[in-house]
């Protein structure tokens, strides 16, 4: 996982930039080492810590992370896991006040020790081979949010229906949770309480909704849709009771992992043409 726009190198050489990329993102600098995959990483809200989601030595799943982060410092700091080191967990989301872990896991799986006994066969035999799996998210069915504090204690479970509960972040008062649920039979996003009370359903689509933050003032959510077209990912807004919707992409392109400017009415998101099935496509901001 890397960073841009440090105010000094966090102890990594900087790749190579094109002259456009280094507009904005001077000073890039890997801020992770030492396990197989790492990403989807967000800052603390006082830009002292991250948490993430990384894949260790000799596990078959993401587990969930929190590191120091200094940019000035010298090499990336030691990581801590938050998550229980059993099953998958994703969506990794600081509480506003800093000092709790919101994410999802599927540790309560019943055939759970199968499940990774199955991913681990898997990872061996594509080792042999040689075979490298383009990246695929599985909808875990027994995916739960729980919080738990940033030394993996106090593990509160959240959520308990029948099937996928995950990609969840805070709003910005630290009163309601944005998540993502197919209870319903496909992706939907859903906001409740901090402690899992009042759910309500705020998108009722056919095909896939996901991806959900809060604007800083509470009031908007940005979030990614496949409803144009299945696996064609589209950006779109609302309002935070789920009305006001708004489409802002359209065509033969994915579009990916919509953020809120922090002071500004902005959103970054990475995308990419997928109009030619014959060519790679490349991901931009």
């Amino acid at each position: 996982m890397a960073l841009g726009g440090a105010t000094e190198p966090a102890g990594a050489s900087e790749p190579e930039l094109s002259p456009a990329e280094r507009r904005f993102l001077d000073q890039l600098a890997q801020v992770t080492a030492g396990m197989p995959k790492a990403g989807e990483g967000y800052f603390a809200p006082d830009a002292r810590r991250i948490c993430y989601q990384a894949v260790p030595d000799g596990h078959p799943f993401y587990q969930i992370y929190v590191q120091d982060f200094s940019a000035a410092a010298p090499r990336p700091a030691t990581p801590r896991r938050v998550s229980t080191g059993r099953g998958r967990t994703t969506c990794s989301w600081f509480s506003p006040d800093g000092t709790r872990l919101l994410f999802a896991s599927s540790h309560l799986d019943p055939d759970l020790t199968a499940t990774e006994a199955a991913a681990r066969a898997q990872a061996e035999e594509d080792a042999r081979s040689g075979r490298r799996r383009r990246y695929q998210w599985d909808f875990d069915p027994h995916m739960d949010l729980f919080t738990a504090n940033l030394e993996g204690g106090d593990l509160v479970r959240l959520t308990a229906e029948k099937g996928y509960d995950a990609e969840c972040s805070f709003s910005p008062d630290g009163r309601r949770i944005l998540f993502v649920s197919d209870r319903d039979g496909d992706p939907d996003i859903y906001v409740m309480d901090a402690d899992g009370r009042n759910v309500t359903q705020l998108t009722n689509e056919p095909g896939y909704d996901g991806g959900p933050f809060f604007s800083p003032d509470g009031r908007w959510i940005a979030y990614r849709t496949d409803r144009l077209e299945k696996d064609m990912l589209q950006i779109h807004v609302m309002r935070a009771d789920g009305t006001g919707d708004v489409a802002l992409t359209s065509g033969k392109g994915v579009h990916w992992a919509p953020y809120w400017h922090p002071t500004k009415p902005w959103l970054i998101w990475t995308g990419a043409d997928h109009s030619d099935p014959t060519q790679r496509p490349n991901y931009d901001l």
